[in-house]
């Protein structure tokens, strides 16, 4: 029996095959571009990492059945990087590319929002610094910048909830991810009223907000097949990759960091509460 954990990257998406010991088996993770169609904007195609998200599960499986054809996963859990916004109409298509944290495209309305006590109020909620990378700036921009597509969207979605809607015609979101997006009140874990004001969208146009251990079975037997994977297979939600990278380094005690070197640099740690302070740096 293994778990398999599926991390969707800005850089690459990566499936890792771990035995119930916690070793690693095998791993195979596919790259894809980030796309830079003019200065400050960064976007990726959801396709075209959704088609790695699929590729990747099925490489592992397809190395592990060499050498063991019974192989199941007793799950597979997912990862994926912060702050990314897709726009959706009715039937999950996707209006836009994927615009990531790195997008700076809405900096002059993050300036601005900031420094104002409806921005001050906006990061004692949802704990997210007002920052061009957080989704409510891009929200705001695309609001007053791409107003056809902004009136046509009828979700404005991450990479994980394209993944999830595509595997269970489901819109989810774990609250780890919701709490980078600027729009989730981190206290009542719900959708923030002030941040949806401030965005000029309503809770509909987002997805459900479920816990980070939230299950769910795979049933289309197609999908199913290019993954590899049994039809009923568990897939756990999981979290952002920032949290569950401090969680797979063991830094989860108070006074003990970690830092990631990798397409973007932090530093983290682990608090049982959360800590705002007056520049909106945590």
């Amino acid at each position: 029996m293994i778990i398999i954990g599926l991390d969707i990257g800005t850089s690459p998406t990566k499936a890792v095959a771990f035995d119930l010991a916690g070793n690693v088996l095998t791993a195979h993770s596919i790259p894809y571009p980030i796309l830079n169609p003019q200065e400050g904007h960064y976007e990726q195609d959801p396709e075209r990492i959704y088609k790695a998200c699929i590729a990747s599960v099925e490489q592992v499986m397809t190395e592990l059945q060499k050498k063991n054809k019974a192989v199941q996963p007793v799950c597979i859990s997912v990862s994926s990087a912060m702050h990314g916004l897709i726009a959706v109409d009715h039937s999950g298509r996707p209006l836009t590319n994927c615009i990531i944290w790195a997008d700076r495209r809405s900096e002059k309305i993050a300036d601005a929002l900031k420094d104002n006590e409806e921005g001050k109020r906006l990061y004692q909620q949802t704990g997210t610094p007002i920052h061009p990378m957080s989704v409510l700036c891009k929200l705001v921009w695309m609001r007053r910048n791409d107003q056809e597509v902004f009136a046509q969207a009828h979700k404005f979605i991450g990479i994980k909830e394209f993944l999830f809607y595509r595997l269970f015609g489901d819109y989810v979101i774990d609250h780890s991810v919701a709490s980078a997006t600027g729009l989730f009140d981190i206290h009542r874990l719900t959708w923030s009223e002030l941040a949806l004001n401030v965005a000029g969208i309503s809770a509909e146009q987002l997805s459900r907000p479920v816990p980070v251990n939230h299950m769910t079975k795979l049933q289309n037997p197609d999908i199913a097949a290019e993954m590899n994977i049994p039809v009923g297979t568990v897939f756990v939600i999981g979290g952002s990759d920032g949290c569950l990278a401090n969680l797979g380094v063991g830094a989860v005690k108070p006074g003990v960091a970690s830092v990631t070197i990798g397409t973007s640099g932090a530093i983290r740690v682990i608090s049982s509460r959360p800590n705002p302070e007056q520049k909106q740096r945590l």
